[in-house]
């Protein structure tokens, strides 16, 4: 990255360590330090490498600079991305369903990583790919991608805070039991099904809050759902705990008696779990600054919607 993170120390700051001062300050990890000390110009004060014990004094100018860590392993592949917000530090991007966020194993190219790695180049810029948060691959929505460690870090530490708000749009079987409401559940593995998750004694704490913006008389809803913890599929598993499994989903399914007649009126609309990560608030992770971010339903989902909506007025004539 070319452009610095820039800190003028205050009269509070005057007489402290380097080092006291960034941990307090700019919240820099001792990893973070570590890696500075190996980048040309990557801490300066008044335009001067600095040594982390070095003594601060009000007026100095703090510069950062974490360096480039280019994803090397990453395949550069041309693909049509939806930006919905980019700077020197992040990128966010309304993720289609179907595209995988990250090479894994077996699964190493056509990921959004390396449609974002050759965006990036195409653009002369080196940056590593950091994703703060993922979706599953049929899950569409809102991604956030740091530019560099410390932008990462910072993020990060919202995160376990509590102080960034995810916000999800999801159509669902049933109705919940009130009109607000959460699920407090431990979410862990499977038995006898790696790859998927349940609802277990001994699994992970887990909560998840909802609020019904809309009751369709065919027997559907659509919710507003915020991730209070990020289990691997914890709305998927948690709206199938409380009984309303989204529409779609072909892991997390409901009593086939109950919503078997509904699920065949609506075969063919959409082929992948009704849910979309729609709204993302954070601080910016170096000006601070108050961030909020949106993204409009997908095309299936409006179809989903336009469907359910045709359904219930039809019940009603």
């Amino acid at each position: 990255m070319d452009e610095p993170i820039v800190y003028i120390a205050d009269e509070k700051d005057g007489g402290r360590k380097l080092r006291e001062v960034l941990k307090q300050r700019l919240g820099v990890s001792r990893r973070l330090l570590i890696r500075l000390k190996g980048v040309e110009r990557g801490l300066t004060v008044n335009g001067v490498p600095a040594r982390t014990d070095r003594r601060v004094f009000p007026g100095d100018v703090i510069e950062l600079r974490p360096g480039s860590d280019e994803s090397e392993d990453l395949l550069p592949q041309p693909m049509e991305l939806d930006i919905v917000y980019e700077d020197g530090h992040l990128l966010v991007l309304n993720k289609p369903p179907g595209l995988v966020v990250h090479p894994t194993k077996g699964h190493y190219a056509n990921t959004l990583a390396n449609g974002v790695v050759h965006y990036w180049r195409e653009r002369g810029e080196r940056c590593g790919f950091h994703p703060v948060h993922r979706l599953d691959v049929h899950t569409s929505g809102l991604v956030m991608v740091a530019k560099h460690p410390y932008a990462h870090q910072q993020i990060a530490r919202q995160m376990e805070d509590g102080t960034v708000t995810k916000r999800y749009c999801a159509f669902v079987y049933g109705s919940p039991p009130h009109p607000e409401g959460e699920v407090n559940a431990p979410i862990g593995r499977l038995p006898g099904h790696p790859r998927l998750r349940a609802v277990v004694p001994d699994g992970a704490p887990s909560l998840t809050r909802y609020a019904v913006t809309t009751r369709y008389g065919c027997g559907a809803c659509k919710l507003s759902v915020s991730l209070a913890t990020g289990r691997t599929h914890q709305i998927r598993v948690h709206m199938q705990f409380l009984g309303c499994p989204l529409i779609g989903d072909p892991d997390y399914v409901g009593d086939p008696a109950v919503f078997a007649p509904l699920a065949r009126e609506l075969a063919g609309v959409i082929d992948r779990q009704a849910l979309h990560a729609s709204y993302l608030a954070f601080r910016h992770p170096v000006t601070g600054e108050r961030m909020e971010l949106t993204a409009p339903l997908p095309d299936d989902m409006r179809r989903l919607e336009r469907e359910l909506t045709r359904l219930s007025q039809s019940r009603d004539m």
